[in-house]
C-alpha cells in the first residue's frame, strides 16, 4: 500500500469522525465519547505494556485521582474545570512518580502485583477521605468551558475529547519515534541491552510510567466533566483490568489499537446488555461476565496479538524511503596508537565460594585486537562482564583512558566509550535492523521525551539515522534497514550487533564470542571487518574460544583456565606454549 493511499484512508476517516455529531443520533454520540475517554487510558496502557513491556492494573486508579482532583477543585472549592486540569495532572503526575519510584524496581508479576495493591489502596482512600463525599461521591460538577460556550451535551463536548485524543496519539507517535521512544521500546527485552547502551534503565521506565498515568488523568478529567458527576466505582481494580483488555484487543503495540479496542469493549458491553435480558430475564447482570469473559478467551484463541496486528498481516506494508544524507553525528578522538588504553589490575570476581576469576592482570593498548582465550569454563565471560559492567568486580582495580572505572554500572561505562556485543545475541527481533543500530547512537544524541513528542528532534533524528546506515552498509546489510532483525540467520544476526555497537563511535570494542555459530565464510568476512576496524584506528578486545579464528586476526592473546591467568604474548609465542596445548587439547602436540 502506497503512502498517498494511506494517507487517504485516513483522511476519509478523520472526515467521517469529525461529521459524526451532524449524522448519528445522540445516544450513538454518547458511545463515541465513552470510546475516546477510554481510549486515552488505553493510549498509556498501549506505551506502558504493550511497548515498554510493563503490565499495570492500577491505570484506573490514576483515572481517578485526576477525576476526583477536577471535582473537587470545581464542585466544592468553585474553580473553573481548567484550573481542575492543572490540578489533576499535577496531582496525578506526582503520585505515579512516587509509586513509579518505589515499585519500578520490581519486575515481571511483581510489579503486577504491586500496582493491584495501591490500586486497591487508592479506590478505597476515594470513599474514606473527608470532603470527597464517600462513596455516594461528587455531583453538580460544571460543564467544562471554551470561550464562553459551555459544552454541556454529548454533541459539543465530543470534539473536545476526540481532538485531545487525537493530539495525544500523535505526540506518543513521535515519543515512539525517537531516541528515547527506541530505548522505550528496547526495556520490553529486558535492562542488560539497554544499560549496555548508555540507557538509564529506571529513568526511562519510570517517565514512561508517568505518562502513561498523565493520559488516565487527562481521561479521568474529561470523565468527570462530561458525567459531571464521580464516585469510587468506576475506578476499581476491575475497570483497570477492562482498560488493559481493550489494550489488547486491540493490539498493544499499536496506537490505533488502543481506540479499536475500546469501541469493541463498548460496543460489545452495550450489544450484550441490550440482548442478554431478552435471552435470561432477571440474571442478565451475573450472565454478562460469563459471555464477556467468553468472548475474550474466544479472541485470545484467534488473534491474540490484537484486531490491528492481526488485520495488517493481511495488508502489504507501505514503501519505505531510505534516510536521505544527512551531516554525520560527532565523534570522538581516538587514543594514539600503541597507549596504554584499559589496564586490568589484580581482578577476583566470586561468586559465593567459587572463584570465578582469580587475581587475573593484563592491559589493552590502543589500536590493537587483543583475545581473551580460554576453554569453556575458564572465567572469560566473567571477566567480560566484569570489564564492561554487568559485574561489580570483588577485588581489584580496573582503569580505563586514565579513569578508575571499577565497579561502575554498564551506563556509565558505555558513556565512558566502551561499546560491547553479547555471548548470546541481543537484538530486539520486533525492532527494524536500522532501529536496532539507531539504539547504539543513544549516547551521542540528547533529544528528550518533550522536544521528541513536539517533533522538535528531526534535524538529530536524521544525523542518527544516516550514522545507522553507515553503519548498516559498512557490516553489508544496508540493503534492507527495515526488515525485522528477527528474520536475520545468527551470523547476520552478531554482525548487526557489531553494527550497533559501532553505532555508538566506541574507544574500545568489546566482542563476546563474536564468531560463535558462524560459517566458514562468515568467519572470513567477519575477520576482514575487524581488521578494517583496527586499520582505521579502532581499539578491540574480543573473548572467543575459537583458536583458529583468533590466531590469524590478533595482535596479542591472553589465555584464562579456570579462573586465573595462564599466559600473554602474540599468536605464535601463545600457540607454542605447552600450559595452551595441554589446556585446550589435553597434551602437548
Amino acid at each position: 500500500m502506497s503512502r498517498q493511499i494511506t494517507i487517504a484512508i485516513g483522511a476519509v476517516a478523520l472526515l467521517a469522525l469529525l461529521g459524526a455529531p451532524l449524522y448519528l443520533a445522540p445516544f450513538s454520540i454518547t458511545l463515541l465519547n465513552y470510546i475516546g475517554v477510554y481510549s486515552l487510558v488505553a493510549l498509556g496502557l498501549v506505551l506502558l505494556t504493550g511497548n515498554a513491556g510493563m503490565v499495570s492494573f492500577g491505570q484506573a486508579s490514576f483515572m481517578g485521582v485526576a477525576a476526583y482532583a477536577t471535582a473537587w477543585t470545581s464542585s466544592v472549592m468553585g474553580f473553573s474545570p481548567w484550573l481542575g486540569l492543572i490540578l489533576a495532572l499535577v496531582a496525578t503526575g506526582l503520585i505515579a512518580a512516587i509509586l513509579g519510584a518505589v515499585t519500578l524496581r520490581l519486575g515481571g508479576h511483581f510489579l503486577s502485583l504491586s500496582t493491584i495493591a495501591w490500586g486497591l489502596a487508592i479506590y478505597f482512600s476515594f470513599g474514606n477521605i473527608p470532603g470527597l463525599g464517600a462513596f455516594d461521591g461528587l455531583s453538580s460538577l460544571p460543564p467544562i468551558s471554551i470561550g464562553g460556550i459551555a459544552l454541556v451535551d454529548s454533541g459539543q463536548i465530543f470534539y473536545m475529547i476526540w481532538g485531545t485524543l487525537l493530539l495525544t496519539m500523535l505526540a506518543i507517535h513521535n515519543l515512539l519515534d525517537s531516541r528515547v521512544g527506541r530505548a522505550l521500546r528496547a526495556l520490553r527485552g529486558g535492562n542488560t541491552l539497554v544499560e549496555s547502551l548508555g540507557v538509564n534503565a529506571l529513568q526511562i521506565r519510570l517517565v514512561t510510567f508517568v505518562i502513561a498515568a498523565l493520559c488516565a488523568a487527562l481521561s479521568g478529567w474529561l470523565y468527570a466533566h462530561m458525567g459531571r458527576f464521580v464516585s469510587p466505582t468506576p475506578f476499581d481494580v476491575t475497570m483497570s483490568i477492562i482498560f488493559l483488555m481493550m489494550a489488547m484487543i486491540g493490539g498493544s503495540g499499536y496506537l490505533l489499537g488502543a481506540v479499536l479496542g475500546a469501541a469493541i469493549i463498548i460496543l460489545l458491553k452495550n450489544g450484550i446488555q441490550d440482548v442478554l435480558p431478552k435471552i435470561a430475564p432477571g440474571s442478565s447482570g451475573q450472565l454478562e461476565v460469563v459471555v464477556f469473559a467468553s468472548l475474550f478467551i474466544l479472541f485470545l484463541q484467534r488473534a491474540r496479538n490484537g484486531i490491528v496486528p492481526f488485520i495488517a498481516q493481511w495488508i502489504p506494508e507501505p514503501r519505505r524511503e531510505r534516510p536521505p544524507q544527512a551531516e554525520l553525528l560527532p565523534r570522538q578522538p581516538q587514543p594514539a596508537k600503541e597507549t596504554a588504553l584499559m589496564q586490568v589490575d589484580a581482578v577476583t570476581r566470586r561468586f559465593g565460594g567459587l572463584i570465578a576469576v582469580n587475581d587475573v592482570s593484563f592491559d589493552v593498548r590502543a589500536g590493537e585486537i587483543l583475545a581473551l582465550i580460554g576453554p569453556n569454563g575458564a572465567g572469560k565471560t566473567t571477566m567480560f562482564n566484569v570489564i564492561t559492567g554487568a559485574l561489580r568486580p570483588s577485588a581489584g582495580r580496573i582503569t580505563f583512558a586514565g579513569k578508575d572505572i571499577t565497579g561502575a554500572n554498564a551506563a556509565k561505562i558505555a558513556a565512558a566509550g566502551i561499546a560491547r556485543t553479547f555471548q548470546h545475541v541481543k537484538l530486539r527481533p520486533k525492532m527494524t535492523l536500522i532501529d536496532n543500530v539507531l539504539l547504539g547512537t543513544y549516547g551521542r544524541t540528547k533529544a528528550g521525551f518533550i522536544r521528541s513528542a513536539l517533533r522538535l528532534d528531526r534535524a538529530e533524528e536524521a544525523r542518527a539515522r544516516h550514522e545507522a546506515m553507515r553503519q548498516l552498509e559498512r557490516v553489508g546489510l544496508g540493503d534492507r534497514p527495515y526488515e525485522l532483525a528477527g528474520n536475520l540467520p545468527l551470523g547476520n544476526q552478531r554482525v548487526l550487533e557489531i553494527a550497533r555497537a559501532l553505532a555508538a563511535d566506541p574507544v574500545l570494542l568489546v566482542l563476546d564470542e563474536p564468531a560463535a555459530g558462524l560459517r566458514r565464510q562468515e568467519k572470513l568476512a567477519l575477520a576482514e571487518l575487524l581488521r578494517t576496524l583496527r586499520a582505521e584506528g579502532l581499539t578491540i578486545l574480543l573473548v572467543e574460544h575459537d583458536m583458529d579464528f583468533v590466531m590469524g586476526l590478533v595482535d596479542r592473546i591472553v589465555v584464562m583456565e579456570f579462573g586465573c591467568k595462564l599466559c600473554e604474548g602474540e599468536p605464535a609465542k601463545v600457540r607454542a606454549d605447552a600450559r595452551v596445548q595441554e589446556a585446550y587439547l589435553g597434551g602437548v602436540a
